[in-house]
């Protein structure tokens, strides 16, 4: 997806909350600001967000002298999420469809997205849960979803965000655990996942994991290391997690089902759905929840 001039507003509010998360110092908050500016004014409009807010969060690294300025964030995400799992499991084994089930709070667990929200209340994690319950997906999109992963023999699976990965583990089980290799970042970025948050969810005791080499907050191929895009290239169907995956990969010709939540204005006028709807979106563009 490129990047729409309603972005730039995002990127301003974006660099804003995460500077002011860390430090009140505003002579950081200046640099940062003008850093960001500069990248503004000299980006490409073709490139993705995930690449312009790759570049920005490294200069906020770099100025706190902080690797990982999230880490407590994303721990604490992942503890609610773990807390919430064995019942959500629970829940899942006495489903009539537990494969739906699965996906449905798989979908939910987007919800936990700092480069979106400054501050996720766990009311609202368990909000979007009891929605992904109640609300009507088209048993078609389902079906055609899960045909697609039974039809496949090399699955890859794109993580996104840290507390989301344990949602994601709920579907993970659904799932040939043969099949499939899940994809972490290379780095830390944000409140995305890395290695260290797929052993605290568990993810590799269930499947393989993988990191990309990359810290952008989706997948660009190009900042990827060769033995992700090898593993990319040969696979015969994509789950892609989360609105950076979408973001980056939207124009890329492979069998990808982009699974995430549209929580913005231009992501979601260039789905064509509603801000808030649950998508399950292939290459046929096809989405299974507005609300």
């Amino acid at each position: 997806m490129k990047i729409y001039f309603d972005c730039l507003q995002c990127f301003v509010r974006q660099t804003l909350d995460a500077v002011r998360l860390f430090t009140a110092d505003e002579k950081v908050h200046e640099k940062v600001l003008r850093y960001m500016f500069n990248e503004v004014g000299n980006m490409d409009f073709y490139q993705s967000p995930p690449e312009i807010a790759q570049r920005i969060h490294r200069t906020i690294r770099e100025l706190l002298n902080d690797n990982d300025p999230y880490r407590s964030i994303k721990d604490s995400s992942n503890r609610m999420a773990m807390n919430l799992f064995p019942e959500l499991e629970k829940r899942i084994e006495q489903s009539n469809n537990p494969f739906e089930l699965a996906l449905r709070y798989a979908i939910a667990g987007n919800i936990i997205d700092f480069g979106v929200h400054s501050r996720i209340e766990e009311s609202l994690v368990h909000e979007t849960l009891y929605r992904a319950e109640q609300d009507y997906i088209s048993p078609e999109s389902i079906e055609d979803f899960k045909h697609a992963v039974d039809k496949a023999d090399n699955i890859v699976y794109l993580g996104d965000n840290c507390g989301e990965i344990v949602f994601d583990r709920l579907l993970l089980e659904q799932l040939p655990h043969g099949k499939i290799t899940y994809v972490v970042r290379g780095k830390p970025i944000i409140n995305d996942v890395t290695m260290a948050d797929a052993r605290f969810a568990g993810i590799t005791e269930l499947v393989k994991v993988i990191d990309n080499g990359s810290d952008a907050p989706g997948t660009v191929p190009e900042d990827c290391s060769p033995e992700f895009i090898d593993l990319f290239n040969n696979a015969d169907l994509i789950i892609a997690k989360g609105q950076g995956n979408y973001e980056s990969l939207s124009t890329v010709d492979k069998n990808i089902y982009f699974v995430f939540m549209a929580k913005c204005k231009v992501v979601a006028q260039d789905i064509g759905c509603e801000v808030g709807s649950f998508v399950l979106k292939s290459n046929s563009f096809e989405i299974i929840k507005s609300t």
